[in-house]
């Protein structure tokens, strides 16, 4: 029997998608409240892998990642789920835009050998948290460098992803030296 020990704290991710700049701002904003600064940030990177999204939320959707300074214990991810669900929600409620949904948060954390996402969608290969939240290891690092699953969304596999992961790796592992 191996010894049971408390995992160590992790990195949250959250993405933002949306087509109005200040919908990601507003995002960015709620997330520093919430978990505390934004310790990184990545570019707008156009979101065009897929055009699931565009009846709800329109075109020319960009996504935005954002990694909180503070670190999280990845037990915490199915209510971080929730609470990015319902800020969808008063966004959409309180916004002002014409899409049914302007804004799209997906939580998810970074260790140092994996990107685990949060969905409320049961796949084969998602394991459940609770309360209608699932998880999926999105992304492995191996190797010095990330890797895709067969499940692995398009827009993941995406090689300027990769590189911010990599920094929010790196960071990951720096506060860990701390």
């Amino acid at each position: 029997m191996g010894d049971i020990k408390e995992h160590r704290k992790t990195l949250l991710l959250i993405a933002a998608i949306s087509r109005h700049e200040q919908a990601i701002r507003w995002a960015r904003d709620r997330i520093s409240q919430e978990w505390g600064e934004i310790a990184l940030e990545s570019p707008c990177f156009l979101f065009d892998s897929t055009s699931y999204y565009e009846a709800s939320m329109g075109t020319q959707l960009r996504k935005a990642f954002f990694a909180a300074e503070r670190l999280i214990d990845p037990s915490e991810l199915a209510q971080i789920k929730h609470e990015t669900n319902r800020w969808e929600v008063s966004y959409a409620e309180t916004s002002g835009h014409p899409e049914q949904r302007p804004l799209n948060l997906d939580p998810g954390y970074i260790t140092e050998a994996k990107l685990v996402l949060a969905t409320t969608k049961d796949r084969d290969h998602r394991v459940y948290l609770e309360k209608g939240i699932y998880a999926e290891v999105t992304l492995y690092f191996h190797g010095r460098e990330w890797h895709s699953r067969e499940w692995t969304y398009p827009d993941y596999r995406r090689e300027d992803y990769h590189q911010f992961f990599t920094q929010c790796r790196d960071y990951l592992r720096g506060r860990y030296r701390e």
